[in-house]
């Protein structure tokens, strides 16, 4: 079933259009929604057709163009690279300047509510699949994977927005449209529910199916809701962070990756650490199209990029704070496999860029950085203008990471420490933490995270989470920043537009 592993199925999701019954043509000897739905390959299509919103991955230059923009140009941990001035509706995500006509935060409101409708449509017709057509643990497996994957899109909008609308129906006319905003809490209760039952799913699949949701997935998503809501709802942070815990516990099976920037290149896809990861391919045979261009994207003019995104004063400042204290005398190695700067590493150190030295490629702008992570090993793959590195959405060390702050807040501050030695010690090469009180532990969690996770996109959550979003902002600059106007993004004006009961 390799078109769910390539996130593709072209021809079924140019069918589903939101207000569009699935495949429903006029003439009586085609295929409708009622007759489509016969057997195994039907729901095989059907569930692809799910996977292939994942991040607005099915459109080549929308990926890089519309997540990273929505998702990272908030974050006090990079800035805008030169050629992203060109393009005022992405400065204004980072200026906070925007209104509720933005393109890209429309667009990624509209991909994820795609995938929603899609997510319906197979959780109300893979049950009508007929008995003996299809095997029943292969439906019910189709059904849990159509909840986690409604689970996802749902989670990537209330993480975005502060009020969502709880689609739980298949939409098939305009009438469908006309849905009111839901209150936060009924919509993460939605979220938890469907995530329950995709707890149901296979632990693994064969080589064939690799790039499935799991078990291990579903666990680990909801413990990030469990984790989030403990914040929000402080009259049951207690009940809320055991449950985190609870989930953290059920990620089975996975390990970190001693390689960091293995998962970022493309050379070892859905490794031992990766939990749910997006897939590409450079395989165009038959006419298959299953990669981008985010290399370009993230890359810097020095590299052949188009400079879009850099990294900030504040993601080299926290990377260089404990300075070079590594076991081989470096600063923490996450920063040589996420960033090309200005240091004797990557200067006949051992770390050519591409065969170069920093100083040759950079000798016009000296003491610039740029993201490492997500560009590809070779020149030759830097200069084609596609690429194919998969996606790590969910890692082990997130799950590490999330579970020893739920534990800290506990009062398990110990085990806490255990779990983010680990995860320095196999990624920074770093000695343990120094500390050990609560308010240690708080610290340099938020430390591991920023150096963890950059071009990952989780800066912004963890801010709100922690309530230092508008310290974090002032420190960075953004003067425009409202707590109460920008901790969330506003309903879309193609939303209040189309639906007659918002507003």
């Amino acid at each position: 079933m390799k078109k769910i592993i390539y996130i593709c199925a072209f021809i079924l999701t140019g069918a589903l259009a939101s207000c569009n019954d699935f495949l429903e043509q006029s003439s009586p000897d085609k295929l409708t929604s009622d007759s489509f739905w016969r057997n195994k390959e039907d729901a095989e299509a059907g569930i692809s057709a799910v996977y292939s919103q994942l991040e607005y991955a099915i459109d080549t230059y929308g990926f890089a163009e519309v997540k990273w923009p929505v998702e990272a140009y908030r974050e006090d941990i990079v800035k805008l690279g030169s050629d992203a001035m060109n393009y005022p509706n992405w400065v204004e995500l980072s200026t906070f300047t925007y209104t509720n006509g933005n393109s890209q935060f429309s667009s990624y409101w509209s991909n994820n509510y795609r995938g929603v409708s899609y997510a319906n449509q197979v959780l109300e017709k893979a049950v009508t699949i007929p008995e003996g057509n299809i095997d029943e643990n292969y439906r019910k497996q189709v059904l849990n994977e159509a909840h986690f994957l409604r689970a996802y899109y749902n989670l990537k909008l209330i993480l975005n927005w502060e009020q969502i609308i709880i689609r739980d129906k298949y939409i098939t006319s305009q009438a469908d449209m006309n849905k009111a905003i839901s209150p936060r809490i009924d919509s993460w209760n939605f979220i938890v529910e469907d995530l329950k039952k995709a707890t149901e799913l296979p632990d693994k699949y064969d080589a064939d199916n690799v790039g499935r949701a799991t078990r291990g997935a579903a666990y680990a998503y909801l413990g990030l809701t469990y984790l989030t809501r403990a914040y929000e709802e402080a009259d049951q942070k207690q009940d809320y962070l055991n449950k985190a815990v609870e989930a953290f516990n059920n990620v089975k099976g996975y390990e970190l990756v001693a390689d960091f920037q293995s998962m970022f290149k493309g050379e070892k896809k859905n490794c031992p650490e990766s939990i749910f990861e997006l897939q590409f391919s450079m395989n165009d045979a038959s006419g298959a199209f299953y990669k981008n261009a985010l290399h370009n994207w993230i890359a810097c003019s020095e590299l052949g990029g188009w400079d879009e995104i850099i990294p900030s004063d504040i993601l080299m400042t926290t990377f260089k704070s404990e300075g070079k204290i590594a076991k081989d005398g470096l600063y923490d190695k996450r920063l040589y496999h996420s960033i090309y700067f200005d240091d004797e590493y990557f200067n006949d150190g051992s770390g050519k860029i591409y065969g170069y030295d920093y100083q040759e490629l950079f000798k016009e702008n000296r003491g610039k950085s740029a993201f490492h992570k997500f560009l590809p090993p070779t020149l030759e793959q830097m200069e084609d203008w596609a690429s194919a590195i998969n996606i790590p959405l969910m890692r082990y060390a997130n799950v590490l990471l999330m579970k020893a702050e739920a534990l800290n807040e506990l009062g398990k501050t110990a085990e806490a420490i255990s779990l983010i030695n680990q995860v320095r010690d196999v990624h920074g090469n770093m000695p343990a933490m120094k500390g050990s009180s609560k308010e240690d532990v708080k610290k340099q969690i938020e430390h591991e995270r920023i150096v963890e996770f950059p071009l990952e996109n989780w800066r912004w959550y963890d801010l709100r989470r922690w309530g230092k979003l508008e310290q974090a902002m002032k420190d960075a600059g953004r003067t425009s920043f409202e707590l109460s106007k920008h901790a969330f993004y506003p309903i879309p004006l193609s939303e209040i537009n189309a639906n007659d009961l918002v507003n």
